[in-house]
């Protein structure tokens, strides 16, 4: 028995086909600052067939074997323009190429009062100027707990006859905006596909050859509020019939045992294949055409965690992260990392960039913390411009529409860029058998990590999911806290104890610590108040977006995987 997820901001509920398990979050893929700040889509999905094929009702028990994929993304997924909001001009920059009637995006109405008012601070009257006062607005309390609630969303693995056979008993996930699509869209079915037995595929490659029904491959769970692309959706099918139609020949007679290193891997690897050929061949619709090339110039990094049973396998392309929360004991958290930030404070990934190209570049393959000087991750799907050679950039870029051709970023060639491809979409897959203290899995974008200390994270969330507080000195940092000061500082925690479940997800609770904690580690709701109501194009300067999936474990199923061996 398995569960599926794919986190990337966003759901809703439709039925699809794998072995089960996957999940994944989004947010955006480089801090070159080409960052989209519209809501992107968070995805849930449950297999609902295995190799016998049997089809699950929603009343019946969710599989166990689990995929947490967390997609990071510049703008590799929104394809409406007006949402997004870059510091420099590349393709989602590019004049408004889609017809408003496509375009769907409805700002949170909590921020309506924060706009900047088109008239100018300075009044003008009978040729006398006077300064106005400028006015603070704050959030009050339901105001940002709409705003942190909006994306929230939760699912707990129903129970069998009373009790729970999964390794996991749910999990709950939340953002703060970000932007993935295409990546989101696909990948859980390409790990699915890359996961099924021989004969599974060759029923359902008998089922579409025949023009038979097919059953679905995936449940999804989305959010109601997630955005799918059907234009594209008969493009994205074809290359995954392609997809399995290869594996069919390629594993015709050979044994079924499937090794879930190498299936994720080469998901990885065919998505962001798939990805460049689209854009490579073109389409004859126009939309289409423009869709696909603007998918492969743009960039997403993601982080999938499956489950199956008490075996955990994270892989993970980019700089998001897979943080275990473990329970000690003495009832204390401890956090242990399953993923690897791929970036320059990495050695062994600047080392491995050095290696696959000539010692001549070994000064210009890595410059200022950045690939080729401009990118902050060093693996991530799409970003086509760190990938093709020269002459098929130019190539595809004079032979697409118009909107391309004229955009600067897509005719712009990186500096010392001789022996491409620099980039690879190629994930870092790590292992983990799961223990009884082992209680949590936090997937999040390095826009959390950048905010908060691990260990705070798995503490704050561990805390939360017990309710069980160890309280430490109130630490200062060196400030000098007169008596007053304390006694608001004792006051403030004790408020932040009583209240600990005003919020009833992990995530947003995870979130709210975040983007309110102040400088003693409590949350401060006048920063929190701050900084939610930011307009767009600030709220980057001082945060970047955050994505987040808490999933908690079954601690009485997995102490009884260790019983029966």
């Amino acid at each position: 028995m398995s569960i599926s997820a794919l986190l990337s901001m966003g759901r809703c509920c439709c039925r699809c086909c794998c072995p089960r398990g996957l999940w994944m979050l989004s947010a955006p893929c480089c801090d070159d600052r080409r960052m989209c700040v519209c809501p992107g889509p968070r995805r849930i999905g449950t297999p609902v067939r295995s190799s016998s094929l049997p089809v699950f009702s929603d009343a019946m028990p969710a599989p166990a074997q689990l995929f947490f994929p967390l997609i990071r993304n510049c703008e590799l997924s929104r394809i409406y323009g007006t949402a997004c909001y870059c510091h420099h001009k590349h393709l989602c920059c590019s004049p408004p190429y889609i017809p408003q009637s496509r375009l769907r995006y409805t700002p949170h109405p909590a921020y309506a009062t924060f706009y900047r008012p088109k008239e100018s601070w300075w009044q003008y009257t009978q040729g006398r100027r006077y300064a106005s006062t400028p006015q603070k607005f704050y959030l009050t309390p339901p105001q940002v707990n709409s705003i942190l609630k909006a994306n929230e969303y939760s699912f707990k693995v129903p129970e069998f006859d009373g009790k729970n056979v999964s390794s996991v008993l749910g999990f709950d996930s939340n953002q703060l905006p970000a932007c993935s699509q295409a990546v989101s869209e696909r990948l859980f079915y390409y790990i699915a596909v890359s996961l099924l037995p021989h004969e599974t595929l060759l029923e359902i490659e008998n089922a579409v050859e025949s023009g038979r029904a097919l059953l679905p491959i995936l449940q999804w769970h989305k959010h109601p509020n997630d955005y799918f692309s059907k234009e594209a959706s008969k493009l994205y099918f074809n290359s995954l019939r392609t997809y399995w139609q290869e594996l069919i020949d390629l594993n015709a007679g050979e044994s079924s045992d499937i090794d879930v290193k190498e299936a994720l891997i080469n998901a990885f690897k065919r998505l962001d294949n798939d990805i460049s050929l689209e854009a490579q061949v073109g389409d004859p619709n126009s939309f289409l055409n423009y869709l696909v090339l603007r998918v492969a110039f743009s960039g997403a990094t993601a982080c999938v965690a499956h489950v199956d049973g008490v075996d955990l396998h994270v892989a993970n392309t980019g700089d998001s992260r897979a943080m275990l929360g473990v329970q000690e004991e003495d009832g204390s958290w401890s956090a242990v990392t399953l993923s690897n930030d791929h970036n320059a404070q990495n050695e062994r990934e600047v080392e491995r960039l050095k290696l696959e190209h000539p010692k001549n570049e070994a000064k210009s393959v890595v410059k200022q913390d950045r690939l080729l000087g401009l990118l902050m991750p060093f693996r991530a799907f799409g970003d086509v411009k760190f990938k093709w050679s020269i002459d098929l950039q130019k190539r595809v870029i004079e032979s697409g529409p118009d909107q391309l051709n004229d955009n600067e970023y897509t005719k712009f060639i990186p500096p010392n860029y001789y022996t491409p491809p620099y980039l690879t979409a190629e994930p870092e897959v790590t292992y983990h058998r799961l223990r009884p203290q082992d209680k949590f899995l936090v997937l999040a974008t390095d826009g959390l990590w950048e905010t908060m200390h691990r260990q705070d994270v798995v503490r704050i969330v561990g805390e939360y999911l017990t309710g069980m507080h160890h309280q430490q000195p109130i630490a200062v940092g060196g400030y000098k806290v007169t008596l007053g000061q304390m006694h608001g500082l004792l006051t403030e925690r004790r408020a932040k104890m009583s209240s600990v479940f005003e919020d009833q997800n992990a995530a947003t609770h995870l979130i709210r610590h975040a983007v309110g904690n102040n400088e003693f580690g409590a949350v401060d709701h006048e920063r929190l108040s701050k900084m939610l109501s930011l307009p767009e194009e600030l709220a980057r300067m001082y945060r970047d977006d955050i994505t987040i999936i808490v999933v908690q474990f079954n601690s009485h199923v997995v102490g009884a995987y260790q019983n029966q061996e």
